[in-house]
């Protein structure tokens, strides 16, 4: 159909294309002039196959058709336009003789939009053309926006419903029906909503509905529905309600919007928030969430609950070894042991409540929490500890290879260990780095002595923090003695803390604290510096020569560039290298890479001595002693004291002395303090010792007269 009406929409334009369909050439004529003089322009036909073959190619706006044809009548013409959908609107205005009921009734089933008997007023019949063509018009311009009305609705997924609350009739859009899952046609009433709904949320909409009688709102809300599909889908339903005359509730208007998709981004959301993308398990924060509902429902029921932190021992090995893929399945693996390992107890546990009671996460790293509630009795979570480290225990294949873990884990418990989050938390954390701090592979509940242990370490480091931007180190000196002549030939550096609370404390208290926070690199920076300054003041007084022994950490010879601090130590202090010794620790010689050698040649090469030091308490190794240019090393105090009395200590140091020697290195025995170990040790041709039998370690003032005496120590 392809009609227009002009500027003014009441009026048909000298666009719109009227058929006239008649047998009688007289009539076919005065109905044209007729129109034509109203602005029309027409066509005409004197058949009913001619009509047909012209309404194809014209495509009229208007057809007025006779019922008497020669051929095909007109009922069968008007049927045949009507047959094709996109006729549904045309106006056809039947016009005959016959003036039965019988007649006027055929005319309209068969699908006329009007009827006009003979003989024609042609006055009366432009108006009626007139008004019809108006009409179709109005109804096209109807029907384009119902479409597009419906358009939208389908890509909005948003369809329209309207409840007659008093007849309970229902009115539901195409894609109302749609959307609801429902099919085509059929009387509705509410109750076709409330079963389209998924089974568990019925009541909530039979509820909302039946509020209605009570209330002059209805409040929007999600439903899921009862799709036969496994996909779930969502609906939003939202209403208004609308009274009559007399103000009573009379409809409910409202729309109906699938969801879906808006709902899946939202748990997309929730998941990326609330879960680890790596292993499905809860995160930091849903954990946390967790944490804080069960201390609210402990403290409603005087129950009790445990918190297990859980780390895996020697991670960064695997993943520095296997790479970080390999390392991220075995987190995986860790993570559905960890379930598997905890969902009996949290079948058992579910007996009489709704709610899992134990509860798996991932805070990060290589760390898992573990949220046990309801517990009958602390020792529960030892049992927990125990299956799961039994469990983890068993080897995993990365890549074809053997891999086994353990783990580390640290107990608190509710209300014994703390009354809040922060409390629990920090407590399960603390008995979890004891166990770290105690050989790992095992668990710990935490204790009131953890704790006390833990802020001594905490005040002894920020004490050696302090002592670093303020200068409260102090330095001791320990001599080293020719075993023949007792003569001071050398002193071991070391360093003191000057605690502003705790007073002077050993570096057994801090050193550890200074390797695991990386102040060990400016602290070993400082004994360097410091050392070579006293040893320069010392030579300036006159007093004899001697070498100075500096320790060197693992972590600072690698987290450092070694080599070139000590260079410009050197310079800036003006320290003879060849007066120089650095005790090194079997650890930094296990590297055997091509960057540690290239930095002892280098070493070597300036003139300064190395030395290993408490050879035999690490991984002793024959090979480093002929690979790296070594200068001596040093027995460890463990082998020395219980000389002579213990045989295996005897046969040791015998062993490390002749193996010296037999490598041209020189050995210092440290720990010396009887004579009996003395003599053992002149016996077995060692060269140098030190120890209490000759000195403690000293400050510089003391150490200084000790030099400045000249006798054999």
């Amino acid at each position: 159909m392809n009609f227009n009406l002009s500027d003014d929409q009441d009026a048909p334009s000298s666009a719109s294309l009227a058929l006239i369909v008649d047998d009688d050439q007289v009539m076919r004529l005065l109905i044209s002039e007729a129109l034509e003089a109203e602005g029309l322009r027409t066509v005409s036909a004197g058949n009913g196959r001619e009509a047909l073959e012209l309404f194809i190619s014209a495509q009229p706006d208007i057809m007025l058709l006779d019922l008497v044809l020669p051929d095909l009548d007109g009922f069968e013409v008007c049927r045949r336009i009507r047959e094709d959908p996109e006729n549904e609107h045309l106006p056809i205005l039947m016009i005959t003789g016959l003036d039965d009921l019988a007649t006027v009734n055929r005319a309209y089933l068969t699908g006329a939009t009007d009827f006009m008997p003979k003989p024609v007023n042609i006055i009366i019949l432009s108006q009626r053309v007139h008004y019809m063509l108006q009409a179709s018009h109005s109804l096209v311009r109807l029907t384009e926006s119902e479409k597009r009305l419906a358009n939208a609705q389908r890509i909005a997924k948003l369809g329209h419903w309207e409840w007659d609350i008093i007849a309970d009739r229902l009115y539901l859009s195409r894609e109302a029906v749609h959307i609801l899952g429902l099919e085509q046609g059929g009387s509705r009433t509410i109750e076709d909503i409330v079963t389209a709904v998924h089974v568990q949320d019925r009541e909530t909409v039979r509820g909302a509905f039946d509020r209605i009688g009570e209330k002059d709102t209805f409040v929007g809300f999600d439903c899921r529905l009862d799709a036969s599909s496994l996909d779930e889908r969502f609906v939003h339903l939202q209403g208004e309600v609308t009274f009559d005359n007399q103000g009573r509730r009379a409809a409910l208007a409202g729309t109906v919007q699938d969801v879906t998709e808006r709902k899946l981004a939202e748990q997309q959301i929730r998941y990326l928030a609330y879960f680890d993308s790596l292993t499905g398990l809860p995160n930091r924060r849903l954990f946390t969430e967790r944490l804080q509902e069960s201390i609210a429902r402990c403290r409603r029921t005087g129950s009790q609950m445990a918190l297990l932190f859980l780390d895996l021992d020697r991670f960064k090995r695997i993943n520095d070894t296997l790479g970080h893929h390999a390392g991220d399945r075995l987190l995986a693996e860790v993570a559905r042991r960890l379930n598997t390992c905890v969902r009996d107890i949290d079948v058992v546990a579910r007996e009489n409540d709704d709610e899992g009671l134990v509860t798996v996460a991932r805070p990060g790293g290589d760390e898992f929490s573990i949220l046990l509630q309801n517990i009958a009795r602390p020792t529960d979570a030892a049992k927990v500890a125990r299956r799961i480290q039994q469990v983890l225990r068993k080897p995993v294949m990365l890549d074809g290879q053997r891999v086994f873990v353990t783990a580390s884990i640290g107990i608190s418990l509710f209300p014994d260990d703390g009354n809040d989050i922060g409390d629990l938390l920090k407590n399960a954390d603390l008995a979890l780095y004891h166990v770290k701090d105690h050989g790992k592979d095992g668990y710990h509940y935490y204790s009131a002595a953890i704790n006390d242990g833990a802020v001594s370490e905490f005040h002894v480091e920020s004490g050696l923090r302090q002592a670093l931007e303020e200068d409260l180190l102090c330095l001791m000196f320990q001599p080293q003695v020719d075993i023949d002549s007792g003569a001071v030939v050398g002193a071991e550096v070391l360093v003191r803390l000057n605690h502003p609370d705790l007073g002077i404390l050993p570096p057994d208290r801090f050193i550890h604290l200074a390797e695991d926070t990386g102040l060990i690199v400016p602290l070993g920076e400082w004994v360097l510096r410091h050392g070579c300054r006293q040893y320069m003041a010392w030579r300036a007084a006159g007093l004899p020569d001697f070498r100075m022994a500096v320790n060197v950490s693992t972590v600072q010879f690698h987290r450092s560039e070694f080599g070139n601090t000590v260079g410009r130590t050197l310079v800036a202090t003006g320290m003879p290298p060849e007066r120089l010794e650095l005790e090194l620790t079997e650890s930094i010689l296990m590297d055997d890479s091509a960057s540690l050698l290239a930095t002892l040649g280098a070493l070597k090469q300036r003139g300064i001595r190395l030395i290993v030091d408490d050879f035999g308490t690490g991984y002793s190794s024959l090979r480093y002693l002929k690979v790296f240019p070594l200068d001596g090393l040093k027995i460890d105090r463990s082998f020395i004291m219980d000389i002579p009395q213990d045989i295996d200590d005897v046969a040791l140091t015998e062993a490390i002395i002749a193996m010296a020697r037999s490598l041209r290195l020189e050995v210092v025995a440290e720990g010396v303090e009887t004579a009996e170990q003395l003599d053992f040790l002149r016996r077995r041709a060692c060269t140098t010792v030190q120890g209490f039998r000759f000195s403690p370690p000293v400050d510089a003032d003391t150490f200084a007269n000790l030099l400045a005496r000249g006798f054999p120590v």
